[in-house]
């Protein structure tokens, strides 16, 4: 990926590379991304666990939730909310768009946007 400054908008799939319930793995400017589609929509989130060092990625995707692949605490995908322990810190969560058939993250969190 090129370098980018944390304002700028990244590509970082093609609206078909991530089906539904699924989850793409990435890094914008070395900040590990998980971009995660569910009901049609994406959400991008920080791809570290908050609990400990584990990639979401890697994890398990049900409905509007992620579990940790590593000590199974889960997530609320559209908002990073932690839903159970051992997780009690939130993930940062990072605006998407699409346009052009293209998904576009940018670094910036949405509080901060």
């Amino acid at each position: 990926m090129n370098h980018t400054s944390s304002s700028q908008w990244v590509e970082v799939a093609g609206v078909e590379e991530i089906a539904d319930s699924d989850v793409k793995a990435c890094s914008i400017a070395g900040v590990p991304v998980a971009v995660f589609k569910v009901k049609g929509s994406h959400y991008a989130l920080s791809d570290i666990c908050t609990h400990a060092h584990a990639h979401l990625s890697d994890g398990y995707i049900e409905g509007d939730t992620v579990e940790c692949p590593l000590h199974q605490g889960r997530f609320h995908i559209p908002t990073g909310k932690a839903l159970s322990s051992p997780a009690t810190v939130n993930l940062c969560t990072y605006p998407v768009r699409v346009e052009n058939g293209k998904v576009l993250v940018r670094l910036h969190r949405k509080e901060d946007a």
